[in-house]
């Protein structure tokens, strides 16, 4: 795994046991195997979004101080240029960057997400508190969603409730980049 990925889990293990969580109670309130959790917390397998995002949820803590160790401290705005935003590399399916790091107490993730070409070729699905608004921005996107397989090309959209399970796959030899709208419970 990578060292940011390393570092996730550090800060997963540390949130545990100043929240006097033990590994077993931590499984059973992210409704994990035991064994999952610990795989996750060790940084030994990718963590998925759904994980850290419920994560934040049960420790009141910002995703970005999750994902980087740093607090986000905006309140009025924040303003990320093109290019910019926080990379989030935790996983070999999907390039994620966070658009609104530096913002505190936000109401939802906007994420900018890329599908690269061959990414996710089993189309494992993943699932998570909340919502999900997707709009994609370029390329041609397969999506796998409570059993119906949709594809979305530049300028559709989708709304879902990202309880259902859902996965991602870009067709074609383009990646696929899109922006998504989490809106955490």
């Amino acid at each position: 795994m990578s060292e940011q990925v390393r570092q996730i889990a550090m800060r997963i293990k540390d949130l545990r046991e100043l929240s006097d969580y033990t590994v077993a109670q931590m499984a059973e309130v992210c409704n994990l195997a035991q064994d999952d959790y610990v795989s996750y917390e060790s940084g030994e397998t990718d963590i998925p979004i759904s994980f850290i995002m419920k994560l934040c949820e049960i420790f009141h803590v910002d995703m970005t101080q999750l994902l980087t160790g740093e607090t986000p401290h905006l309140n009025t705005y924040s303003i990320v240029r093109a290019g910019a935003g926080k990379n989030i590399t935790r996983t070999n399916h999907y390039i994620y960057k966070n658009l609104a790091y530096k913002f505190a107490n936000r109401k939802i993730e906007p994420l900018y997400v890329t599908v690269p070409p061959h990414a996710n070729p089993k189309c494992e699905p993943n699932s998570h508190d909340g919502q999900e608004f997707d709009y994609i921005l370029e390329g041609t996107m397969r999506m796998e969603l409570a059993g119906n397989e949709v594809i979305l090309e530049a300028g559709d959209s989708i709304y879902y409730d990202s309880h259902v399970p859902h996965a991602m796959q870009c067709v074609g030899e383009k990646p696929v980049h899109f922006l998504a709208m989490v809106i955490p419970e």
